[in-house]
C-alpha cells in the first residue's frame, strides 16, 4: 500500500512538471521516450526469436 502511495505521489509530481513545461518540449520528450521504447521492444523480440 505504501508503494502505491509513493508511486501516485511521484506520478503527480511528474504530471505537474509536464503541465508547466512548454508544449514543444513535452512533445519532443514524448517522441524520444516512444522511440526508445520501440527500439527496446524490437531488440527484445529479436533476441527471443534467435534463442
Amino acid at each position: 500500500m505504501l508503494f502505491l502511495v509513493a508511486a501516485l505521489l511521484l506520478f503527480g509530481a511528474v504530471l505537474g512538471t509536464v503541465a508547466h513545461a512548454p508544449f514543444t518540449f513535452t512533445l519532443v520528450a514524448a517522441l524520444v521516450i516512444a522511440a526508445w521504447l520501440g527500439i527496446f521492444a524490437l531488440r527484445e523480440r529479436h533476441g527471443r526469436r534467435t534463442h
